[in-house]
């Protein structure tokens, strides 16, 4: 197994992956598995020995020993040659070869970068988990460019940051609760990494995602005959993960998905977002009774180890390095027992901003939207609407009345500007007719 000194390779974003094995025993992984995967990757065509080192992110002189026993087999044959040496050849199947990748090929479909051994990857997340960095005033609030969040929900949010463990979002809709949980998945900022796939006893479970993980900046250029990369390449950098779930989330989600046709599994989505952010948005509006989907989480939360089942029944632990926030308008008391919050040490309530926050914010979307801003503009709502209706002030409203107005100027063919008229014309259709239609906040 490929030994990992993660605490030489800081480099302010965190530990990095080792550097790229350099004999079969250090990739981790059984010889006939990347065997396997080395005939499956050739069922596409031919290829040069640099492009199957590229393909399975592993140098080529780990694998020379594997194609020149599948020459000796006759499952592989030279086509050619496109540059110097065994990694300049081009490597075909030959008949009896593509039979047997069709076999395995049936065995499991997968097919892409060698993974990663489960040993490594959990061996990566503790290092993480060691040294993830603590943010202060300064750090969190990179998180809320272009945002109105006083100084007193900063100084609620950055100890609940630093803790690393969980937080109950709750407050009156409207209030940008998912908008700051989004913010501290920005504030924590550093790039981390992640392997493309993991195995775990031979099974093969993929963990790069590129709809929730975004690739961060390259360090170096890959790998070639010359320049050796600077670590495994089995593992690609990205942005520490932000990822959103809401109403569409249920208890399968949160365990290994098998498909039965490619037979190889999908990573559930908080493994996704190991070491980064992961945002339960509307809790209590899932489809799922927010109890079951609440003793789901009691024992990651507790020991930040999670547990999960292959299809075999082989039970395995990985780290549980996710900051989980709970977002809802909804009464917590009401989700969740007092066994279940003692577990949520922070519990921050997204208060309705006060008549200067609310013309900030007014301020900002005009700004954002080339509009000029006048006060009077939100006197004009405090003393037409609010204040007599009995309308509480939401952190959206300045945003959702600016963007209807600039809707019916185009509608109208008119330049985007506010006026009395147009803001009347909005809140006919934005607010609600009956009295105290709102409510007052809790």
């Amino acid at each position: 197994m490929n030994v990992v000194n993660f605490a030489s390779a800081m480099k302010g974003g965190g530990p990095e992956p080792g550097a790229p094995p350099s004999t079969l025993q250090e990739t981790g992984l059984h010889p006939d598995m990347l065997a396997q995967l080395l005939l499956k990757t050739l069922v596409a065509g031919e290829a040069s020995g640099t492009q199957l080192a590229d393909r399975l992110r592993l140098p080529f002189s780990v694998l020379d020993a594997l194609v020149q026993h599948a020459r000796v087999e006759k499952l592989v044959e030279v086509r050619g040659a496109s540059g110097a040496g065994n990694a300049g050849y081009r490597y075909a199947l030959t008949d009896l070869g593509r039979d047997r990748a069709m076999q395995f090929l049936d065995i499991n479909r997968y097919v892409g970068p060698a993974p990663v051994p489960l040993g490594q990857y959990n061996a990566y997340v503790r290092a993480c988990m060691a040294a993830r960095p603590w943010v202060d005033r300064a750090t969190l609030s990179t998180g809320f460019d272009g945002l109105i969040v006083n100084d007193a929900m900063h100084d609620l949010l950055g100890p609940a940051v630093n803790s690393g463990k969980s937080l109950f979002l709750y407050g009156a809709p409207g209030n940008g609760k998912t908008v700051i949980a989004q913010g501290i998945g920005r504030a924590l900022g550093t790039e981390m990494y992640v392997p493309y796939a993991m195995d775990v006893d031979g099974q093969t479970i993929t963990m790069f995602d590129p709809v929730n993980h975004e690739p961060g900046m390259m360090t170096d250029g890959g790998s070639s005959i010359i320049a050796a990369a600077a670590h495994d390449r089995r593992w690609e950098k990205i942005r520490r993960p932000v990822i959103v779930v809401g109403g569409e989330l249920t208890l399968e989600m949160l365990d290994l998905t098998f498909n039965p046709i490619a037979k190889f599994y999908e990573a559930p989505i908080q493994l996704k977002a190991n070491g980064g952010v992961f945002v339960v948005d509307d809790f209590g509006r899932q489809r799922i009774p927010p109890r079951d989907l609440l003793n789901r989480w009691i024992v990651p939360l507790e020991s930040r180890v999670d547990y999960l089942t292959l299809h075999t029944g082989r039970k395995f632990e990985t780290p549980f390095n996710v900051f989980i926030i709970f977002a809802t308008n909804l009464k917590p008391e009401s989700l969740a027992d007092e066994a279940f919050l003692r577990r949520i040490p922070y519990k921050i309530r997204a208060k309705n901003p006060t008549l200067e926050e609310y013309a900030r914010i007014f301020e900002l979307n005009c700004r954002k939207r080339n509009l000029p801003f006048d006060q009077a503009v939100v006197d004009y709502l405090q003393r037409k609407y609010y204040t007599p209706r009995k309308l509480q002030m939401r952190a959206c409203h300045p945003r959702d009345l600016v963007e209807q107005v600039i809707d019916m100027c185009r509608y109208h063919g008119r330049e985007p500007a506010i006026s009395r008229e147009l803001l009347d014309a909005a809140c006919s259709s934005y607010f609600l007719e009956e009295t105290d239609s709102q409510g007052a906040e809790a």
